[in-house]
């Protein structure tokens, strides 16, 4: 990975100020590069585009991500206080399914929410997804036509993560379109640059959401099923149950986490090997070979890049560097996976590397509930993927969207 600075990069060793826009397409199609450069002047900077300070440093990023005194909480009491000036009455809706979000609290009602959500998704509990995600691998390979070009992104990545958390939801499968849908405009908040009508949008989006899933959670308290939803309105926890608010955010939260990332994920990663040539099945063999691959996969090209925190209280974060209450921190997820100091070789795919690791999932308190779903899906889908199709080969060369947050392709047509 060349080190030489691109120019669209403009960084200030004296004050350690960063001028790089999300929007570059240089920059948003191959962010690693200027990782590269930036490792090499500093893991700390103040990121001007985004107007605070971020992290890129493996030991850094994993620590702050654990420190109590950073949370995802806004002091101001608005999770997400990015709006577009200081009116947010149009964002009710979005605001309310926020407000109950675990993603943005902290304790105690972050413990409260996640000890009754995560028994559905403890490993145990997960593991027995995996003839299911098998069996529905097969039937979406089942109708790529033959000896045409297939997006694997509709075809295949989308349809299976959606699946999957709609069944243990037990809402109905083929909602599938809308709840990526409405999805993807509530995910819109947290790109770089939004406007008012993505404000818009997404408010819509978290009431019509909301009014879906409040249906059926009616039905589900006069008849509980075995899915999630009966699970989630029966459990307590010393006493306290969810409040259907809470449920609603939680539903909404677990849709929303349970197929975005593990989307792009899945793009990235048959991106990422099929560009290292030869017969993908080599990955693939055991189970602990298959795990091994989709850790690497995790590192090698994350789906998210950036993860804010809000400073609780004032912080030398890092020598020199003192943030203020209620200011946001950002951590580079991806930049910290590529950390010289922490990988041997940091830009070469190998997934039997000694030193693998990652902050792909997060760390702490708000680690990803959904990880061992996320990894058992890449692990089962990848593998049937690859087996059922050993010949698969890019089609044409796959462009990354321009949501740098977010970092996931527009399209992985493949042929066979």
């Amino acid at each position: 990975m060349s080190k030489s600075t691109p120019a669209y990069l403009a960084f200030d060793p004296a004050t350690r100020h960063l001028r790089l826009d999300p929007h570059e397409p240089a920059f948003f199609q191959n962010p690693y590069e200027a990782y590269a450069v930036l490792h090499g002047l500093s893991n700390a900077f103040f990121w001007e585009d985004f107007g605070f300070w971020c992290f890129g440093g493996f030991d850094d990023v994993n620590r702050l991500l654990r420190d109590r005194r950073l949370g995802r909480q806004n002091p101001a009491g608005i999770p997400d206080s990015r709006g577009i000036g200081q009116d947010r009455g149009h964002l009710s809706a979005f605001d309310g399914i926020e407000a109950n979000s675990m993603l943005e609290l902290e304790p105690p009602v972050h413990t409260r929410l996640r000890t009754l959500v995560n028994r559905a998704f403890v490993s145990r509990q997960v593991e027995r997804l995996r003839p299911r995600v098998e069996a529905l691998a097969n039937e979406l390979i089942d109708r790529f036509e033959p000896g045409k070009a297939v997006n694997l992104l509709p075809a295949f990545a989308a349809p299976l993560p959606i699946t999957i958390i709609a069944e243990m939801l037990g809402v109905p499968v083929e909602m599938g379109p809308q709840l990526l849908d409405w999805s993807h405009q509530m995910v819109a908040m947290y790109m770089h640059g939004r406007t008012r009508e993505t404000e818009k949008s997404a408010n819509q989006a978290a009431r019509d959401f909301s009014d879906f899933l409040r249906g059926y959670v009616a039905e589900r308290r006069k008849k509980p099923g075995d899915d999630l939803l009966s699970l989630l309105i029966s459990a307590q926890e010393d006493g306290q149950k969810l409040s259907e608010d809470e449920l609603v955010s939680s539903a909404i939260l677990l849709l929303n986490a349970g197929h975005e990332a593990t989307v792009h994920q899945t793009g990235n990663a048959v991106r990422s090997i099929l560009e290292q040539g030869g017969d993908p099945r080599r990955f693939f063999g055991s189970q602990e070979e298959t795990a091994a691959t989709v850790e690497e996969c995790l590192r090698f090209d994350a789906p998210l890049h950036m993860f804010t925190r809000y400073a609780y209280q004032d912080i030398e974060i890092a020598p020199g560097i003192v943030v203020r209450p209620g200011q946001t921190v950002g951590l580079l997820l991806g930049m910290a996976n590529h950390d010289p100091v922490a990988f041997a070789d940091p830009f070469a795919f190998r997934p039997g590397r000694a030193d693998q690791k990652n902050v792909s999932f997060g760390a702490g308190i708000h680690f990803c509930i959904g990880a061992p779903l996320a990894r058992l899906e890449l692990q089962v889908s990848l593998k049937t993927l690859f087996e059922r199709h050993p010949q698969i080969h890019l089609a044409e060369q796959p462009r990354f969207r321009d949501t740098y947050h977010f970092h996931g392709l527009e399209a992985l047509r493949a042929g066979f």
